[in-house]
């Protein structure tokens, strides 16, 4: 089997941007440690510095100057690329501060809803006046701080609403409530939290009812760990080729619930072993069916999709709904491409099951999306053949994902034509 070879995932999106809007909100100077460079959070801190903060760039640290009164510049447009958390953070940033703002973005994220977090900024008194379509990008707003206090919200299409409202919280001149009437990806949420505890800001939460203080943020230097979702690829890689795959820097103290995507590896079959700092994952050679919720791991339906031919049973997938409005709608494109494979397939709403097959040779269609290109990649460990319309748009998330996943296919001897 030869060694055991070491994956270097490069850091959490999610933690990535979350560290931008906490640094740029603080009081002094952070140092991210590791951030992640990709397309996404480029246009995060490109979008900060249109703003007028000061980001710093070195390979491996990125540091800010924090402004806990807001953006330095009292007019600024900025384009928020594909980027979701760009696209539904700053906004909310700069309502904090005072000036006049506009923020735009790609046609993908055009269509995608920010309806219940610009509805909340409203009702908390910001104004903010979309453009185009209501509840969509473009949108203007007139900042002129944010007061504070109760405030209803809506986060069953994205947590990223939720996210977006803590983290403006100490930044209000008198905090906020915020009552939550449905939430998806409850475990991004708690993402949030324990990042804001960093930068020195504690919220409380009873039930449904989430309390942050205002008083604002401390700067820190943190250090961003490895990306949960990208590293979902690489466990599926070896329990899908009977190998075995180590990802240094998350383990039983790790921030991103993705990782609970190794858990549905292990009731497939594989070994798993989650350390203080890394994990582990060996492919037995044994791949069961199985049927699996994952509301609060999404990010990771697609890479399950794309193993599930390989199960020695149906893999049923459930309550993914809210995988429609991603960067495409997943779970259809998940579909089509395994039928494509030559794969039978059922949808629902909220649920998909993929009948075991060998699937046949073929292209997969992206519909630009870097998540339905890295799963299908998997696939194409053990099914020679399979190529994208479109490998580049990887360069969302992972931009050297083909290297990374071809070097470790000819680590094990598995002749992979990547992209």
């Amino acid at each position: 089997m030869g060694s055991m070879p070491l994956v270097d995932i490069p850091g959490s999106k999610s933690v990535t941007a979350r560290a931008l809007f906490l640094a740029a909100a603080a009081d002094g100077v952070t140092t991210l440690v590791r951030p992640l460079r990709s397309d996404d959070t480029e246009g995060f801190a490109e979008g900060l510095a249109r703003l007028g903060y000061r980001v710093g760039r070195t390979p491996d640290t990125w540091q800010v100057d924090g402004r806990p009164q807001g953006p330095a510049l009292p007019e600024a447009e900025v384009y928020c690329r594909d980027g979701a958390t760009t696209a539904r953070f700053l906004p909310t940033l700069a309502a904090a501060g005072h000036g006049s703002y506009r923020f735009d973005a790609s046609e993908q994220m055009r269509r995608r809803p920010l309806a219940p977090l610009t509805r909340a900024l409203r009702d908390l008194g910001v104004d903010l006046r979309h453009e185009a379509a209501e509840g969509h990008h473009p949108l203007r707003i007139e900042a002129a701080g944010v007061e504070g206090g109760e405030v209803t919200l809506d986060a069953g299409q994205s947590s990223q609403y939720l996210t977006a409202l803590l983290m403006l919280g100490p930044l209000t001149r008198k905090g906020l409530r915020i009552r939550v009437t449905d939430l998806v990806s409850a475990p991004y949420v708690e993402i949030t939290i324990a990042m804001m505890r960093s930068f020195g800001v504690e919220v409380a939460r009873e039930g449904d009812v989430l309390t942050v203080p205002s008083g604002g943020y401390r700067a820190t230097t943190y250090a961003v760990e490895p990306d949960a979702s990208t590293a979902s690829y690489f466990f599926a890689a070896a329990a899908v080729t009977g190998r075995e795959v180590t990802v240094p820097g998350l383990g039983r103290g790790a921030l991103q619930g993705d990782l609970g995507f190794v858990d549905v590896l292990r009731r497939m079959g594989a070994e798993v072993e989650v350390g203080a700092d890394r994990t582990t994952v060996r492919g037995t050679g044994e791949l069961r069916g199985l049927t699996v919720a994952m509301r609060d791991i999404s990010d990771t339906m697609p890479t399950l999709a794309a193993i599930a031919p390989f199960a020695d049973g149906p893999v049923r997938i459930e309550d993914v709904a809210n995988t429609r409005v991603k960067e495409c709608d997943r779970l259809d494109a998940c579909a089509e491409n395994l039928r494509r494979l030559g794969i039978g397939v059922a949808t629902g709403d909220d649920w998909i099951e993929i009948r075991p097959g060998t699937p046949a040779p073929a292209e997969i269609r992206t519909y630009g999306d870097h998540r339905i290109v890295m799963s299908f990649a998997v696939a194409g460990l053990r099914t020679p053949g399979i190529s994208f319309d479109d490998p580049g748009c990887v360069k969302k998330t992972f931009p050297g994902f083909h290297e990374a996943f071809g070097e470790l296919a000819a680590g094990w001897g598995i002749p992979f034509a990547g992209a």
